[in-house]
């Protein structure tokens, strides 16, 4: 009787089998892999890297040639005013446009005596009064100007300083020429200095005086004395105009003259011991001793007086020193 393979010996079989062509499977894979990658390269030159954006400027600098032009600046940003903090809808407003400079309008034809007044001082905000004309057209009379007064404290001081420095003077009754032409404390003064003539006399108020006296001493004495020794000594300081009632240069209309309000004195020369007068006219291109001496003295007179007006400022003083000491808002003085 013949005999039967018993069924587990033929599923060890397909088993067996079975493993095999897994086993085959997984040699393939892996010779196939082998083969590609042994026929992968690397390329002979790897991708460069993108530049950074400011690469050009690692470079080594450049110098500019010393005779190219500096670059100009940059022009820095008008700073933007903050919108209202409230009101967070409100749109952010634009600087308003810079303003044109006005054009420069040509001077006066006659020549001024007095400098322009700095602006937002009083006379030059002056409104056209009811006569309907600016100031600079007004007689005396339509200008309807008064005496200021003086304190009595004030006044005492200054002719104390005086007396001290050796100035010979007097008072004076009050003097109330109309106008506002006067002076409420005038002095007339004889000696500018103990020894020193003011000829002919001047009539001025005290705080003229004491600018004229502490400038002789202080800065016309030694100056005459380092540039013209060999003259001696200054014996005499002859004035051309003191107190007078006018307007400026004579004028018939314009700005009140600070001669009619006592603080004003012309100086026409100075008269030494020996040699000649030094007369004051134009000596810008003098170069003598007795140029350098004027130039000193007319320089040195704005540490003393608030207006200085030599010949060389216009045709009006081309003789004489222009000295007054008219108080202007904030301390501004005026010396040419």
């Amino acid at each position: 009787m013949q005999r039967k393979t018993p069924s587990c010996v033929v599923f060890s079989h397909g088993y067996e089998e079975s493993d095999a062509l897994r086993k085959l499977s997984t040699l393939a894979i892996l010779v196939a892999a082998t083969a590609f990658l042994a026929g992968a390269r690397l390329p002979p030159q790897g991708p460069m890297p993108e530049p950074r954006p400011d690469a050009g400027q690692a470079t080594s600098p450049t110098f500019p040639s010393s005779e190219a032009d500096p670059p100009a600046p940059e022009e820095v940003p008008t700073p933007q005013p903050k919108p209202d903090l409230k009101d967070p809808q409100a749109p952010v407003p634009h600087p308003p446009p810079a303003p044109q400079a006005a054009p420069s309008k040509p001077g006066p034809t006659e020549p001024m005596q007095g400098p322009p007044r700095p602006p937002g001082s009083p006379e030059s905000s002056q409104p056209p009064t009811e006569e309907g004309k600016p100031p600079g057209e007004q007689t005396l009379e339509e200008q309807h100007l008064t005496i200021e007064p003086e304190s009595d404290a004030e006044h005492a001081e200054c002719t104390a300083a005086l007396q001290s420095l050796g100035v010979v003077f007097k008072e004076a009754p009050r003097i109330d020429d109309g106008n506002g032409c006067g002076i409420d404390k005038p002095i007339i003064v004889s000696e500018a200095l103990p020894g020193i003539r003011l000829k002919p006399e001047a009539t001025m108020r005290c705080p003229a005086a004491l600018a004229l006296a502490r400038w002789m001493k202080d800065s016309v004495i030694p100056a005459a004395s380092a540039a013209l020794p060999e003259q001696g000594r200054i014996t005499t300081v002859n004035q051309a105009t003191s107190y007078m009632c006018r307007l400026r240069n004579g004028a018939g209309t314009g700005k009140i003259s600070e001669h009619a309000r006592g603080n004003a004195i012309d100086i026409a020369s100075f008269h030494f011991e020996k040699g000649e007068d030094v007369a004051v006219r134009s000596r810008r291109e003098d170069p003598t001793l007795t140029g350098a001496f004027q130039r000193t003295v007319s320089a040195a007179g704005c540490l003393y007086f608030t207006t200085v007006l030599d010949p060389e400022s216009d045709a009006a003083h081309e003789t004489h020193f222009h000295l007054d000491v008219i108080e202007r808002k904030g301390g501004y003085r005026y010396c040419h």
